[in-house]
């Protein structure tokens, strides 16, 4: 989640930007469940890390290190 967090701000997206990229991608997901999810309050669901990943254009091992 952390990662998840860093990255995003490194490309100067914010939390419902990247939420708006996603749900265009029509993977299902809210800012909450973000703030979830980057908090490591809430799981990762496979299609959202895959639409996290090509959203913010890195790696998987980016994401999961």
């Amino acid at each position: 989640g952390k990662n998840i967090r860093r990255l995003r701000k490194e490309k100067g997206l914010g939390q419902t930007d990247l939420v708006k990229e996603l749900q265009l991608l029509d993977i299902g997901i809210t800012r909450e469940t973000l703030v979830k999810i980057e908090r490591g309050i809430q799981h990762i669901q496979l299609a959202q890390l895959k639409g996290i990943k090509q959203i913010l254009d890195v790696s998987y091992e980016d994401l999961l290190d």
